[in-house]
């Protein structure tokens, strides 16, 4: 898994990194952004963001410092638990410095100037591109169940159209995948798939969900839900909505960050809550396990043909 260093991570936007984890500017003046504490409840905003420098500081705690600083402070972890959990395999958000630090005009949040740094969604179709159907059979994803939930979308990047397989969340954003490309449009959320049932399952990505309804002669649940959080960042965010369930089943990741997030919900509630991952023991997350399925079979027919 690569990993960031700390110079990395305090290059990414402070503003985009907070509205990744659900947070939105109560005003703006000129370069300051000002939220709600993120730390503690309270009506007026005390936590200012520059932009230009990519700083923060909280005037009610009297705390403040880089991304970094922030990082280990609001998640509680330290700061090798922090660039792991930021580290670009499990992290679709985009890793730039903040457009005011590259001199691009930002007035009460809104983007001026060519906007060649950000994602601009340009269409979005039903999935018929070669490329994105040789992609989805290399992850071995059906391609009727890969146009039930996703869309063949077209999206401009540093002046350069691209063409992806997309992902609607909830808030309206898209995890964004190709062979070559892994990201997100803002604004970045988890995504809810179903209408209300009594169990629901969670998974880390997409490609994972889509694995799920992708396994050979599985008895699919009709009553479960499913909550896609598209980054373990939002996974505390979560509880509330996912306590609304009689039963949760998570389907996390099995690399360290997957097995303590896990372990951190157990924690929560172990009757409401349980493990369903063991079936892919073994493999780093569900369309990992899928894949080795999908070859040991083809494997096993060439077998059988040459005998």
């Amino acid at each position: 898994m690569e990993t960031l260093t700390c110079k990395e991570v305090n290059q990414m936007d402070m503003v985009e990194y907070l509205a990744s984890l659900g947070y939105r500017p109560e005003k703006i003046r000129n370069e300051d952004h000002w939220y709600l504490s993120p730390f503690h409840q309270e009506r007026t905003a005390s936590f200012k963001v520059n932009r230009r420098k990519n700083i923060w500081y909280d005037h009610s705690i009297g705390k403040g410092g880089t991304l970094v600083d922030f990082g280990i402070l609001y998640h509680k972890c330290t700061i090798p638990e922090l660039l792991q959990r930021l580290s670009p395999d499990r992290w679709s958000f985009s890793f730039h410095q903040p457009h005011s630090m590259r001199e691009a005009s930002i007035t009460a949040g809104e983007e001026k100037g060519s906007g060649q740094d950000r994602i601009l969604i340009l269409d979005k179709r039903p999935i018929a591109h070669l490329a994105m159907r040789e992609y989805l059979a290399k992850r071995c994803i059906p391609l009727e169940i890969a146009k039930h939930y996703c869309q063949e979308v077209d999206f401009l990047l540093h002046g350069k159209q691209h063409t992806v397989v997309g992902f609607r969340n909830r808030a309206g954003g898209y995890e964004l995948r190709s062979e070559n490309f892994k990201g997100g449009s803002s604004p970045k959320a988890e995504a809810v798939v179903g209408d209300g049932g009594n169990e629901l399952v969670v998974f880390e990505g997409f490609f994972d969900f889509l694995s799920y309804h992708s396994i050979p002669n599985k008895q699919q649940t009709t009553s479960s839900d499913f909550l896609i959080l598209n980054s373990l960042s939002f996974l505390e965010r979560s509880r509330s909505f996912m306590e609304k369930y009689q039963r949760v089943g998570l389907m996390l990741d099995h690399d360290s960050a997957g097995k303590e997030a896990t372990r951190k919900v157990l924690q929560w509630d172990n009757e409401r809550y349980s493990d369903q991952s063991q079936f892919y023991q073994g493999k780093k997350d569900l369309n990992d396990w899928l894949v080795a399925q999908n070859v040991s079979i083809k494997r096993h027919h060439r077998i059988r043909r040459t005998l």
